[in-house]
């Protein structure tokens, strides 16, 4: 049997004596009354050496330990921050003597005393009652200012949370922006509901799915790529206003703003169209910007983006003309790729017309857009789901957000005749041969579809992007609390 480390086995006796001693280092429960962020703001006007009366009862991890005889000074820390500890051994009773003289750094703590303020000015408890509530074995890292090895970070991400306040900081920051996403929908009559995630057939959007099978009904099944087809069932159905936050599976590559298993927002509206969405996103994301951070201008990665609306209109043509100081609707298909190769494209043969443009804007003009810009006006052909453009032939009522150079989302005036529907899904179909992401047939939607669906617009937010751009994080693994790995 291999030895065990020197730092473990020490904590394992530790352990094994407490319980020699009768005592129980995991009890059933713990009943705290106070938060160390609390205690802090309710005592901040204390003045040096005055103390309060009433008990508190607090509890949370040991993180450092500095002796001074028969006296102590500890910090531990709970979810909202931490606390500086004193305690005077001959105080304590002694089954808590024994805890506090069998407590290593890392255990979960208990303690009950009064707050006071040091000659130094630190706000403290001291400890009238000390228990160990959860004794650990694995010692924590040895440096408390943050785990630097990233994958360390990201595959054992409680080290990360125990070490780092900033990392803990954008968790809570995470949590934040979903809880003010669904405000704002919800304080606009928005419904919130839940799509399947595993689905016979995939659908609304371009990307390869994940699979599984269900072996009582042998049967295939695909983990959902998008709510779309799920949530347009439900405006066909009568109702008006429809949003989920869900999970979304893409069976794609891992970049630093593409996870296979990623959070998004996709919202439908009934009587609206792209216009009405662009307003309406615009909102939305202001809302949440504003809720966050306090202004609509902050720094990201180095450089201030700014989000004050309104937001700059871009067509995909327009984008293209202006950044790659060429115009694809005057070129020929051989022309287009061969410009597109130029430019590092790594097509390995001509796409349709519309795949072209959107590779010669992605390589141009994405990469520029730094404050949110909306993205308007795409090919037909890479918007099966769109509704036509009322005013330019080719092209659908369809936007993407950009900002620092990242897609935040996608909306359309979602498309409603049914016989161009079908169309617009045979050629996806037919795409299939070649194109492996192409958009399924599914003719339980099509059935839907047939039924009548109002005018409708329709938006999908990438949550963890937008969380990016507000915690000031470069990598999509940073803000998502269990990042795809490959496993050990």
């Amino acid at each position: 049997m291999e030895k065990e480390n020197p730092l473990r086995a020490e904590k394992r006796k530790k352990l094994h004596q407490l319980k020699e001693l009768g005592l129980n280092p995991f009890p059933h429960s713990f009943k705290p009354t106070h938060k160390a962020a609390d205690v802090l703001s309710a005592n901040s006007g204390l003045q040096a050496g005055e103390q309060t009366q009433a008990e508190v009862v607090m509890a949370g991890r040991l993180m450092t330990r500095r002796d001074m005889g028969k006296a102590a000074f500890f910090n531990f820390q709970d979810q909202t921050g931490a606390l500086q500890g004193y305690v005077r051994l001959e105080e304590l009773s002694e089954a808590d003597r024994n805890f506090f003289n069998l407590v290593d750094l890392g255990d979960w703590v208990g303690v009950r005393g009064f707050i006071f303020k040091t000659k130094k000015g630190e706000t403290s408890i001291h400890c009238k009652g000390f228990e160990i509530i959860c004794k650990t074995i694995e010692p924590l890292p040895e440096k408390f200012h943050g785990v630097a090895d990233v994958e360390i970070k990201y595959r054992h991400r409680h080290l990360d949370l125990i070490t780092d306040e900033d990392s803990r900081r954008v968790f809570l920051t995470r949590s934040k922006i979903v809880k003010e996403i669904r405000r704002f929908l919800d304080d606009r009559g928005f419904l919130e509901v839940e799509t399947p995630v595993l689905q016979p057939i995939y659908g609304g959007a371009a990307a390869y799915p994940f699979s599984t099978h269900h072996r009582a009904l042998d049967m295939k099944l695909f983990l959902k790529i998008s709510p779309e087809l799920y949530l347009k069932r439900l405006i066909v159905g009568g109702f008006e206003k429809v949003y989920e936050i869900g999970k979304n599976f893409r069976n794609e590559g891992i970049d630093r703003s593409h996870n296979p298993e990623f959070m998004m927002l996709e919202y439908y509206e009934a009587y609206t169209d792209y216009l009405d969405q662009m307003k309406q996103f615009e909102e939305l994301v202001c809302h949440v910007v504003k809720a966050v951070k306090g202004t609509y201008k902050f720094e990201y990665q180095g450089k201030e983006i700014d989000f004050s609306p309104p937001w700059r209109r871009l067509s995909v043509l327009d984008g293209i003309k202006e950044y790659g100081k060429f115009d694809p609707s005057t070129m020929s298909e051989g022309e287009l790729f061969k410009k597109i190769k130029s430019l590092g494209s790594d097509m390995e043969k001509p796409g349709s017309r519309g795949e072209m443009w959107m590779e010669a804007f992605e390589l141009t003009a994405e990469e520029h857009l730094w404050n949110p810009t909306f993205v308007i006006d795409y090919p037909a052909e890479v918007s099966p789901l769109t509704k036509s453009h009322r005013s330019a032939k080719g092209l659908v009522e369809r936007f993407e957000p950009v900002a620092a150079g990242m897609e935040l989302g996608n909306a359309y005036t979602e498309l409603n005749d049914p016989e161009d529907q079908r169309s617009r899904l045979e050629e996806q179909e037919a795409q299939r041969v070649v194109d492996e992401e192409a958009q399924p047939m599914d003719e339980d939607f099509l059935l839907a579809i047939e039924t009548g669906m109002p005018p409708t617009g329709g938006v999908g937010l990438g949550v963890e992007r937008l969380v990016m751009m507000l915690t000031d994080r470069p990598s999509i693994r940073d803000i998502i609390l269990f990042p795809t790995m490959r496993f050990k």
